[in-house]
């Protein structure tokens, strides 16, 4: 058997081991990813979306991100078993092997792929399995161990769900659906820096080249303070492209009031804890906005 599917795994019951695969799907990390994609849908189309044309995109969309967040797990085991972060995580504690994790992500993003073909479009299924090679692919294998930039070329992947969304629903790709991305686009590398800054101990640990183990922490707070103005500028982008009004201009104001807010004491005076708080806010930042987004649309 290949080296990459050796495994030491132990024998767990088929459930224990399904449910070790679910946990590898990453549902917290995905559910932001499904809940950007959906409002992607909401967006695209006057009135409310088809309720099974929605269904099948966010089931497909879905299924493919699991399926990415697995890989991503099969390919970062070793490193996640050197990190406290990560390694109470399925394969390092030998749940699963490897050779099961390959197949059942295969199982899942193919059934996922599969589903937004027939239910869907096409668009939406060849432009789910882009964003799926360039995560699980370009990002963790190339890009990760590489270079410090590895998020701001790898957050590409990650900010594609409103735009998978929004050819759902419209076969087509518009204009405010790549203002979503660049939001999403921006806002990846200030979000994964400060928890980059705060675990940078072990990512030094790991071989892995994040920008405050190579850089330093100073010039690294710098770049969250500069990425984080350039997303609260493109922030108001749905405004002047007509996808959202007054709601969404006075709410996406107070949370870009709070971000920079973070950002700037990070860059100050900086300390673990504050990246951590950054961390959590930038979370906060990013599902605030596309709930604004989506009571604009209601407003």
């Amino acid at each position: 058997m290949p080296t990459l599917l050796r495994s030491t795994a132990i024998a767990a019951p088929l459930g224990l081991r399904l449910a070790a695969f679910a946990t590898q799907c990453k549902p917290r990390v995905n559910s932001l990813i499904v809940f950007t994609a959906m409002i992607g849908m909401f967006l695209a189309v006057p009135g409310w979306p088809p309720l099974g044309l929605m269904l099948a995109a966010t089931a497909g969309i879905a299924l493919v991100a699991g399926a990415a967040a697995a890989i991503n797990c099969l390919v970062e085991r070793t490193i996640d078993a050197r990190m406290a972060r990560t390694r109470g995580r399925a394969l390092p504690r030998g749940l699963i092997t490897p050779a099961e994790t390959l197949g059942l992500a295969c199982l899942t993003g193919g059934a996922g792929l599969w589903l937004l073909h027939v239910a869907v479009n096409p668009l939406t299924m060849w432009l789910t399995l882009a964003t799926f090679l360039g995560y699980a692919i370009v990002y963790t294998l190339v890009l990760k161990p590489a270079t410090p930039m590895n998020i701001v070329i790898g957050g590409a992947s990650g900010a594609m769900p409103p735009v998978l969304g929004w050819a759902a629903m419209t076969d087509s790709i518009g204009l405010p659906a790549l203002a979503l991305f660049l939001i999403i686009f921006l806002w990846t590398p200030p979000h994964f820096w400060a928890l980059a800054c705060y675990r940078r101990e072990e990512y030094a640990r790991a071989g892995l080249p994040m920008l405050p183990v190579s850089h330093g922490v100073p010039l690294t707070c710098l770049h969250i303070l500069l990425y984080t103005v350039l997303l609260a500028a493109v922030s108001y982008l749905p405004c002047t492209l007509g996808l959202s009004g007054a709601t969404y201009a006075a709410l996406v104001s107070l949370l870009n009031l709070g971000y920079l807010r973070e950002a700037w004491v990070l860059w100050q005076d900086y300390s673990d804890d504050r990246a951590r708080h950054a961390f959590r806010y930038s979370l906060i930042y990013l599902t605030g906005l596309f709930a604004a987004l989506f009571l604009d649309r209601l407003a």
